[in-house]
């Protein structure tokens, strides 16, 4: 074998090489850190570089706005499928509950070398727990992150409980799961300075249970970030 061909062949391998070191197997375990807030059904993905699922401190996509405000992952989901992202929907079968945690076993990221994960925050407006293109490490171990609350500057966290409310355009806090929280509010507020995404502020709430500006109580509703823990296994 002459050398010219010998060298052709290690760089071929060693191209090989390094296009395996993107794939990888994990599993991941997502833990809500909060009090009494929800987490409607997570979107766990895993994508290329020219995929993002938000961005903080832009506009949110409508995609993003309808999982915020409402829930509603199709759009998000919709939008990974011609990208040939790793995803896995709603792992723990609903919502996931204050101090709950839910576990996905070895999902394989194929070329895909960014984590990215989101779903609602309830009670809210417009908030979300996420983490956007997390560089997925190629050595194995377990990886610890912790995520934050973020508001998708899409609605005025008005804090009330509203009837009909959820989707795009339509003002209002859908549902408390937790089922412990005041009516007749006035509204914290009908506006909004930040409207990209951002740090949300978290609840602010009131103690009047039949009344005041809020239906959220401020002694329950309240959180400070991190309101969630990553735990990520690289196998």
């Amino acid at each position: 074998m002459t050398k010219p061909l010998v060298s052709f062949i290690s760089a071929a391998l060693l191209s090989a090489i390094a296009l395996d070191s993107f794939a990888a197997t994990i599993s991941v375990k997502i833990t809500n850190l909060t009090q009494a807030i929800y987490f409607t059904p997570l979107l766990i993905t895993a994508h290329g570089s020219d995929t993002k699922l938000f961005r903080v401190g832009e506009s949110a996509s409508p995609e993003l706005q309808a999982m915020a405000e409402g829930g509603d992952l199709s759009g998000l989901v919709s939008s990974l499928e011609p990208v040939g992202a790793s995803s896995v929907i709603n792992p723990a079968e609903g919502l996931l509950a204050p101090a709950s945690s839910v576990m996905t076993m070895s999902i394989d990221t194929g070329v895909n070398d960014l984590l990215s994960i989101t779903a609602m925050i309830l009670p809210s407006n417009d908030g979300f727990v996420g983490v956007d293109s997390w560089p997925i490490p190629t050595e194995a171990g377990t990886y610890t992150l912790f995520l934050n609350a973020y508001d998708a500057g899409t609605e005025a966290n008005n804090e009330l409980i509203l009837d009909g409310s959820g989707a795009p355009g339509m003002l209002g806090i859908p549902a408390n799961p937790g089922a412990d929280s005041g009516s007749n509010g006035t509204g914290v507020t009908t506006s909004e300075t930040n409207d990209r995404v951002h740090i949300h502020r978290g609840t602010l709430g009131d103690s009047d249970l039949n009344g005041g500006v809020s239906d959220l109580t401020s002694n329950i509703h309240r959180w400070l970030n991190p309101v969630a823990k990553l735990l990520v296994t690289v196998e």
